[in-house]
């Protein structure tokens, strides 16, 4: 005999509680729900909607995230080979070591800074160019290739999308909050449909009883065997 099970995706809970409605209001659907269908359908729409806000949010998410991907290559770029260039004045003897103070970076330290994670990037970034800009205002040169303003216009657009994409993702995180906390109710909603449907065509013969309750949106899968035996039958036919 095979067994029910509620839908375990958003898609197919709409597409059941739909179903169920759309039967319902046809001329051979009344009799079956006993549950106000006028709250059903208010239900089917807040759940849609919630559904669609979250799909749209997390799209918006992920397609600002692919333009924010390349503005962090460019950024880490950038203040990677500013680092480098400001540590090959310091051993050229252009620049004094105690000036690298200014930028957070101790005097003897000549490696590139971790620029792995947003946030190391973030921090490096902002000390590199208030770093240059305070030595220059003491009288140092400026170091060019690249020229600080060039490092600032990469940065300042990875810094953008980078605070961009945390309002994206505080977005997104809030509208999957709101669509999770309705699927509860729906499952328990369906349960209690699919009951009902259920109980309706209980005198009927099983082929005829699964037909019946497939029309309200009642989703029912073969066990293993079940399916090994239906194959044998096809091959047989």
């Amino acid at each position: 005999m095979p067994y029910r099970r509620l839908p375990n995706t958003d898609n197919a809970r709409i597409k059941a509680l739909k179903t169920a409605i759309e039967r319902h209001n046809s001329i051979f659907g009344q009799g079956v729900i006993t549950l106000e269908v006028h709250k059903l359908e208010q239900m089917l729409r807040n759940f849609e909607g919630a559904y669609v806000r979250y799909k749209n949010s997390l799209d918006t998410q992920a397609a600002a995230n692919r333009k924010f991907q390349k503005l962090i290559k460019n950024a880490r770029l950038y203040v990677s080979h500013f680092t480098q260039v400001l540590n090959f004045c310091v051993i050229r003897g252009e620049i004094r070591k105690d000036a690298k103070q200014l930028y957070g970076i101790e005097p003897n330290n000549f490696t590139v800074p971790d620029l792995i994670s947003n946030d190391s990037l973030l921090y490096w970034g902002e000390n590199v160019i208030k770093g240059e800009q305070a030595r220059i205002r003491q009288g140092g040169a400026p170091i060019y290739n690249p020229a600080i303003a060039r490092v600032n216009v990469a940065f300042s657009l990875f810094k953008d999308a980078y605070f961009a994409q945390k309002t994206y993702q505080n977005t997104t995180a809030r509208e999957l909050e709101n669509l999770s906390a309705q699927r509860e109710n729906i499952d328990s909603t369906l349960a209690t449909l699919w009951n009902q449907v259920e109980a309706a065509f209980a005198n009927f013969p099983p082929k005829e009883r699964l037909e019946r309750c497939k029309e309200y949106g009642v989703v029912y899968y073969l066990r293993r065997e079940e399916r090994e035996k239906a194959k044998l039958q096809d091959e047989d036919n």
